[in-house]
């Protein structure tokens, strides 16, 4: 089961989370009041989907023994008349064919992180 957890400092918005033995800083762009010593809460999670879709495509090739060189993901926000959304383009070092394509692409919606943002997962919150 994955956890963080995350603590907030007094410096402005710059936040210090401990993910398993790993830490990393968080922060707000200069203009929205932070110091920028970090990257922001949004592009961790655009960070998160991208490697999680470019590992679970590489899961789902090596299962069927597709060589398709590294896997490029970017993910970023938009906006169009009905709001805010998330896209993504998925590209391939190696040529794929076109049914290679399409599986892939149905495969990279089943990565959990995606899945969870699409809300697919219940989340509580609980003062403490």
């Amino acid at each position: 089961m994955a956890d963080s957890k995350v603590v907030l400092t007094t410096k402005n918005y710059l936040a210090e989370a401990k993910i398993r033995d790993h830490f990393v800083v968080l922060d707000t762009l200069k203009v929205d009041g932070g110091d920028d010593n970090g990257p922001t809460p949004v592009e961790y999670l655009l960070t998160a989907i991208g490697g999680c879709v470019a590992m679970t495509l590489r899961m789902y090739a090596d299962r069927r023994k597709w060589d398709v060189g590294k896997i490029s993901v970017h993910v970023y926000q938009r906006e169009d008349e009905d709001g805010s959304f998330l896209s993504e383009e998925i590209s391939f070092e190696k040529e794929i064919t076109e049914d290679q394509r399409k599986r892939l692409l149905l495969f990279a919606a089943k990565c959990p992180v995606a899945r969870m943002v699409k809300g697919e997962t219940r989340m509580e919150s609980i003062i403490i």
